[in-house]
Order: structure tokens, then sequence, then C-alpha cells
């Protein structure tokens, strides 16, 4: 038996969790990384255990100390099924990470397609926000992405659903100019066409 709710959500004993929140522990209390027991849930990921927190009325939007929730940590960690969850639960997707990006941002640069494809299906995340950085999605997308296949895909997806490709970074420089520089030869076809 766990000693915390947190550890029993981080580690998915659903049991210990559920005892926990029939003991009246609370949903929303923080661990020493200002994390609650939802986040350590979404840390483990373990969604039952997120699941039942979130049926018990934990709030999905509480920040930790890094300035995650479970919205953000989950898309940038590409946690698909946890990014539902927090959907379904009314995640609010202006929030923004440490880097001033929505849950958007880091899921276009790391290259996780589902869950750039739900954020802009499924919520009103705003596609051209932009970060502390001066960067969009689209262009974190073609900066930091490698130019791949998965990065192509998001590129698309976000042009499709609204991202403006003339919206440049700090230095004046556009997602287009970016993929010229880079030699992302199938961004730069999409880019140039958009």
């Amino acid at each position: 038996m766990l000693k915390t709710i947190h550890a029993a959500a981080e580690a998915g004993h659903t049991d210990d969790v559920l005892r926990f929140i029939a003991q009246g522990a609370g949903l929303n209390d923080r661990d020493t990384r200002g994390r609650t027991p939802l986040m350590a849930a979404v840390h483990g990921n373990k969604p039952v255990a997120a699941r039942l927190l979130i049926e018990a009325g934990a709030d999905v939007n509480i920040q930790d100390q890094r300035l995650d929730n479970m919205l953000l940590y989950a898309s940038a960690e590409g946690l698909r099924e946890m990014v539902k969850l927090a959907i379904k639960a009314g995640a609010d997707t202006r929030l923004t990470n440490r880097f001033g990006g929505t849950a958007l941002i880091p899921a276009a640069d790391r290259g996780h397609v589902d869950i750039v494809g739900i954020l802009l299906t499924c919520t009103d995340v705003d596609v051209n926000h932009i970060n502390n950085l001066g960067w969009t999605a689209l262009l974190e997308a073609v900066i930091l992405g490698d130019g791949g296949t998965r990065h192509q895909q998001i590129v698309a997806l976000l042009l499709q659903y609204g991202a403006d490709p003339f919206i440049a970074d700090r230095d004046g420089v556009t997602a287009l100019a970016h993929a010229r520089r880079n030699h992302y030869k199938e961004m730069e076809r999409m880019l140039t066409q958009s």
C-alpha cells in the first residue's frame, strides 16, 4: 500500500487511488514538485487512475512548478489517451507552458502527428499562437523538426487548419525560408502552395 495519493496515482494503483478518494484525500493537493495527484498519474502515464481522479473532481487545468498541466504535458510527450481525457474534461487550451506555448506547439515540434490532429480537430486551440521564443507551431515544426514524414504531415495539418505561413520569427524569417535553408523540399513545396 502506497503512502500518498500522488504515489498511488503515478504507479497506477487504482485500488489505492479509490481508497484515498474515499478517505477524502485532497484531489488538488500538490506534492513537492507542485503536481496534483492527476499530474502524478499523467507523469506515470496511468490513464485509468487519471480518469478516476477526474471523475472524482480533480482539476485538469492546475499547473505544476514547471507550468505543465495535464493537456500541456501529455501533448508534449505524445500521450494520446491522456490528451483525449484532458479534452473531454474541459482542458483550457489557452493555458501555456514555461515557454509560453500552447499544447499544440510542443506536439508539433516533437512530431506527434496524432496529437496535433486531435488538438486541431477537437479543440479551439489557437493554431497561430506565438510563444516566448517568437515561434508558432508551424515555425517550430519546421525549425525543430527533422523535415521527415511526421513533420511534413504536421505542416500539412497546420496549414489545413489555418496556420499562417507568413508569420515570421523574431528575425523576420518565415517557415518557408527556414524550410529552404534546411533543404526540406516537401515542406517548401507545401508552404509555397499555401
